[in-house]
């Protein structure tokens, strides 16, 4: 039976803190480092639904993509949102641990899973590190060329459902070869994409001008897949989730948050 300090360091391996960006905030939460751990929950957002699937799970660590504390707080008081889940974390014995843009860049990280759920070989990252082989987001390719609206309905088909669904912009009959993919709010690496040349590119949380203004940029420019942020992210817990299985055969029950956290509940 691992210890909590056992469990970070197999993570921090695999999602190395130091590949964070420098506003970001990763690593533990809280919890007992030297507690002994049987079970983990592993989830894109720490949340009220993923703490309570938790509790209801009787983990001792919950695993999220996102963190909970992002911006520098004063206090965690029980009467406010993010206190109360932290409150309801310590009384219940849960330990949260939060790797954030470190999973992204790592190799692989978000944007692998991503790419291997859509059924892409990835190639190199997007926007790349120094190193050549980490960094956000990635560049792939599909088997075969296909038709942009089936390799929309392809990437429907691969990631769970959300009430918005999948949105395809560009040429429907496009033969699509080259993706490039980022998980999480990607319109930032829309130049990106377009200089590596890709045939589409798929994210989340795409803006309506900065999309309307990539489109307009010419015939050349990557056609585009629009994803919620949490379908976008989702693989990759999955992905982590083999990380704990490899690294303690068994020892550990790991579990995959089941709970869709898309804030979109209605579609009209």
């Amino acid at each position: 039976m691992p210890a909590l300090a056992e469990v970070i360091a197999a993570l921090e391996d695999a999602y190395p803190p130091a590949l964070a960006e420098s506003w970001d905030a990763v690593g533990l939460v809280c919890g007992d480092p030297a507690e002994p751990v049987t079970d983990v929950l592993i989830c894109v957002d720490p949340v009220a639904a993923t703490i309570d699937e938790a509790i209801e799970t009787g983990v001792q660590l919950v695993i999220a993509h996102h963190p909970l504390l992002l911006r520098g707080v004063h206090g965690v008081p029980a009467d406010t949102p993010k206190g109360a889940l932290v409150h309801r974390l310590i009384r219940a014995g849960i330990a949260l641990y939060c790797a954030h843009t470190n999973a992204d860049s790592a190799n692989p990280g978000v944007s692998d899973a991503l790419a291997e759920a859509i059924g892409l070989r990835v190639l190199r990252p997007l926007d790349p590190h120094p190193d050549g082989s980490t960094g956000l987001g990635r560049i792939g390719e599909l088997p075969e060329p296909e038709p942009f609206a089936a390799f929309v309905r392809r990437v429907a088909a691969a990631l769970p459902a959300t009430e918005p669904g999948v949105l395809g912009a560009g040429d429907p009959d496009r033969l699509i070869r080259t993706v490039a993919v980022s998980g999480g709010a990607g319109d930032g690496f829309l130049g990106a994409a377009t200089a590596a040349g890709v045939d589409a590119y798929v994210t989340a949380d795409l803006r309506h001008h900065p999309a309307g203004e990539h489109l307009e940029t010419g015939a050349d420019a990557p056609a585009l897949v629009g994803l919620t942020h949490w379908a976008s992210e989702w693989p990759w817990c999955g992905q982590a989730s083999a990380v704990l299985r490899d690294a303690f055969a068994g020892n550990v029950n790991v579990h995959v948050s089941a709970r869709r956290t898309d804030p979109w509940t209605i579609r009209a």
